[in-house]
């Protein structure tokens, strides 16, 4: 297993990984296979969705924000558990196919690390299994 550090910026904020992902998939020696991508923060997640248009993870961001604003009738007393319910909607984990030594991602597919509780220094961990 390997981990790609992840620096946010910004309170909420979508980061492309897939280049990273790809790196560690490639330097697993693995040409066949499944790369789990795991986040182990409670305030992040992972996705895949559309990487060509960065409109796109700024909508599923400020959907989100829609679903679960910042304020609310939280009883989580360190005032971030909006992020905490944004992390449990999103999932920590995507699985992703591995042919031919490259992520088996459709054309406009990319692997997004999600903050929701940023700015911080974030941790991705990549395990690639197969042969």
């Amino acid at each position: 297993m390997e981990m790609i550090p992840v620096k946010t910026s910004a309170h909420s904020q979508a980061v492309e990984i897939t280049g990273q992902v790809q790196k560690v998939v490639s330097g697993s020696g693995k040409k066949e296979g499944w790369c789990e991508v795991f986040v182990p923060h409670t305030t992040a997640g992972v996705a895949v969705n559309e990487a060509a248009d960065p409109a796109v993870m700024q909508d599923v961001l400020d959907a989100l924000d829609g679903l679960v604003p910042w304020r609310g009738n939280y009883r989580h007393s360190e005032g971030n558990a909006a992020a905490h319910v944004k992390s449990v909607l999103v999932g920590s984990t995507v699985r992703l196919p591995v042919k031919g030594g490259r992520l088996a991602l459709g054309t406009w597919q990319g692997v997004f690390f999600l903050e929701f509780d940023g700015p911080r220094a974030r941790q991705v961990w990549v395990d690639v299994q197969g042969v």
